[in-house]
């Protein structure tokens, strides 16, 4: 059984029966929020390594990832990938366009330089940047697929982080 956050306290419910110790447990835990806590994932550039992070969720934050990766890959064609800062992130060409992570009780899909974007996605972010947006999807029924698509596609148009201005 993986350790799961009490919603009501904040603290790690950990099995007196697991065998496990409380950092192994941990080691499996989601983040709740955007505080400078990331995943376990490892900083990797390619396909494998966001692959391999998707696959490390757990349901459903992982099936909203895939999705969220299928809708990239079918959306842009030369797109790019990357594990950084504990999650997927992905671009095209000279720059890292948005990101999608897994949370406790979400999945975060951001949008560097999302202020731009129309409509402008709903959520801003701690500590992602004062232009980023995104939303957060709580099941893959959450997913707005058109809107998804029509983001990903303009926030391509802008700079992306480390590419250079168009």
């Amino acid at each position: 059984m993986l350790s799961m956050t009490s919603r009501e306290s904040g603290k790690k419910d950990i099995p007196k029966t697991d065998a496990r110790t409380s950092a192994q447990a941990a080691a499996f835990a989601l983040p709740e929020a955007m505080t400078g806590r990331a995943s376990p994932a490892k900083a990797a550039v390619g396909d494998k390594p966001v692959f391999d992070y998707i696959a490390s969720l757990p349901q459903p934050q992982r099936g909203i990832a895939e999705a969220i990766d299928a809708l990239a890959a079918t959306t842009l064609p030369s797109l790019q990938r990357s594990v950084k800062w504990g999650m997927a992130y992905y671009g095209v060409g000279d720059g890292w366009c948005f990101s999608c992570g897994g949370f406790a009780r979400h999945v975060k899909l951001m949008f560097i330089n999302g202020a731009a974007l129309e409509p402008v996605p709903p959520v801003a972010p701690v500590g992602m940047g004062k232009s980023t947006r995104g939303v957060e999807l709580e099941s893959v029924d959450d997913i707005n697929e058109v809107e998804i698509v029509a983001w990903m596609t303009q926030v391509t148009s802008v700079p992306g982080v480390g590419g250079r201005k168009h």
